[in-house]
């Protein structure tokens, strides 16, 4: 009988959550754009007993995930990809964040479809501040959605974007977006993808945010924040566990906030 495979890309805290959760009895391969960190974390799960392979990975790079996805095959049949692999606000310039958090994921999505398993499911985890843009036209949402993968740079509303916050916001709204206009594709694969857009989670990429340059605006919002605090990988993963188990079998194609109540302040908190 074929291992079954879990695919995470990204080695950060948030995924190391989710794969604790639901690579369990399973072959799991952890990518990360640098070997020694996803050798680090590889290295901790084999304490606890997960079968983990590692390899370099660079999302925005056509013949690195071809890599990928060669060994993953090479180690069974796929039943689970979790992307988590992007760059913040803070890390990297706008053209770095659309190659890395919208081209990148659309390369996944592009080169998985192909091979996931019947039964299997893929996630994406998104972002809160995605849901803060009202200005997409209808125009520019069929383009994030359908445009081919290699074209997607090329966008003009994507080109013309020099802010490095709203380069992200436009990323996984585009993320978001994907998932939905793949679930059809993937349906017919007897496979399921969907989106977890996430608000203030403690991580160090998240800290990142909340000493750079718009710390300011970060920690207003943690303070504000209706459920009163950050959230945790966990919480993350206990969602995530949800979605991409049999009891999440008829969800897909869904973009799913949990962010402690930060979008639903943004539109509709009228005393301020």
């Amino acid at each position: 009988m074929s291992k079954e495979v879990i695919v995470l890309s990204g080695s950060g805290a948030i995924g190391i959550a989710i794969v604790r959760r639901i690579a369990v009895g399973k072959v799991l391969l952890l990518a990360d754009l640098k070997f020694e960190n996803a050798e680090k974390q590889a290295q901790e799960l084999r304490n606890a007993g997960f079968n983990v392979h590692t390899i370099a990975c660079d999302v925005s790079n056509r013949e690195s995930v071809n890599k990928l996805v060669e060994t993953a095959t090479g180690l069974g049949k796929i039943m689970g990809l979790v992307n988590t692999a992007g760059v913040s606000p803070s890390q990297a310039s706008a053209q770095r964040i659309f190659e890395v958090d919208l081209y990148g994921n659309a390369l996944l999505f592009d080169a998985f479809s192909r091979v996931m398993a019947k039964g299997s499911s893929a996630l994406v985890i998104g972002s809160q501040s995605s849901h803060r843009l009202d200005s997409l036209t209808l125009e520019q949402t069929k383009a994030l959605a359908l445009t081919p993968t290699e074209e997607l740079l090329h966008l003009p509303f994507i080109k013309e974007v020099n802010d490095s916050l709203k380069a992200y916001q436009l990323a996984k709204r585009g993320n978001a977006l994907r998932v939905q206009a793949e679930a059809v594709n993937w349906g017919r694969r007897g496979a399921r993808i969907n989106c977890i857009s996430a608000g203030i989670i403690h991580t160090p990429l998240a800290n990142e945010e909340l000493n750079g340059d718009r710390k300011d605006f970060y920690r207003k919002m943690l303070k504000e924040l209706p459920v009163g605090r950050g959230g945790s990988p966990d919480e993350i993963a206990n969602l995530a566990e949800l979605i991409m188990s049999e009891k999440g079998a008829y969800i897909t194609g869904s973009d799913m906030l949990i962010d402690g109540g930060a979008t639903a302040k943004f539109w509709w908190d009228l005393t301020n």
